[in-house]
């Protein structure tokens, strides 16, 4: 049997990108696709998944519409405030979620990998994250980095909030230990890459993904959509989906 998903933001990037993927899986029938001042709310019933790749600010009154009817939701949506935040969390309480800054396998192999790095390489070990994205990227740093931060922060055992520098400028004094470092770049056509860097004075790991396509992205919403319509109500993530065991940040 197939799963039935409606695509908000279907004219975005990545919107079309899930349409072009969704017509090579057999087990996905796309019952409705909509953009900005579409209506949504006609096109659904009890039991479609909504994949949503809209705007954060769009995305609450998305998962209210979700609640109301009953439906699941993949949400590959970034750069919510904590109030959105909220309402998702809040919404995940009555239908199941899969909320994730990247649904990319290989990128949460990537959280994996740097879990376990910072987890070991605690002390005497500088951490800067680098992420690169095209032009039209609207939120900074990525979601995919900020959960990357969230990780590193974890193994030290601190509020992520307490260790950002998001980026240098100025005579701002010797690094801190602790302190993470965010860089993001925007230019050209960037898919997405991101590197985590673990400098010390007497060597330097590097893990780094590098997207060629959003394939991998629309192809990991799909999988996540299969796998949520069958979930209970709860908030989850890319890691839930695949069977990863990555720690929620503090």
């Amino acid at each position: 049997m197939s799963t039935k998903i409606a695509v908000t933001g279907a004219k975005g990037r990545m919107g079309l990108t899930i349409l072009k993927c969704a017509k090579d899986d057999p087990r996905i029938e796309v019952v409705a696709t909509v953009d900005k001042d579409e209506s949504l709310e006609s096109h659904l019933q009890r039991g479609v998944v909504i994949v949503d790749f809209t705007v954060h600010s769009a995305t609450p009154a998305i998962v209210d519409l979700a609640v109301e009817k009953g439906c699941p939701m993949v949400i590959g949506t970034t750069g919510f405030s904590y109030s959105e935040r909220n309402a998702i969390v809040a919404a995940s309480k009555s239908v199941p979620i899969v909320l994730s800054p990247n649904m990319s396998v290989g990128v949460n192999l990537l959280f994996i990998l740097s879990q376990v790095a910072a987890s070991v390489l605690k002390e005497g070990f500088d951490v800067e994250i680098i992420e690169k994205h095209h032009r039209m990227k609207k939120d900074s740093p990525s979601g995919t980095a900020a959960r990357l931060a969230e990780l590193v922060a974890q193994a030290k055992g601190k509020q992520v909030s307490k260790l950002l520098r998001h980026g240098r400028y100025g005579d701002l004094g010797e690094r801190t230990c602790d302190e993470i470092g965010v860089h993001s770049v925007r230019g050209g056509g960037y898919v997405g890459d991101h590197e985590v860097i673990f400098a010390s004075q007497e060597e330097v790991i590097e893990i780094s993904h590098h997207a060629c396509s959003r394939d991998i992205f629309a192809k990991g919403a799909l999988l996540a959509a299969k796998w949520v319509e069958n979930m209970g109500p709860g908030l989850y993530d890319m890691p839930d989906v695949l069977g990863l065991q990555v720690s929620q940040p503090l």
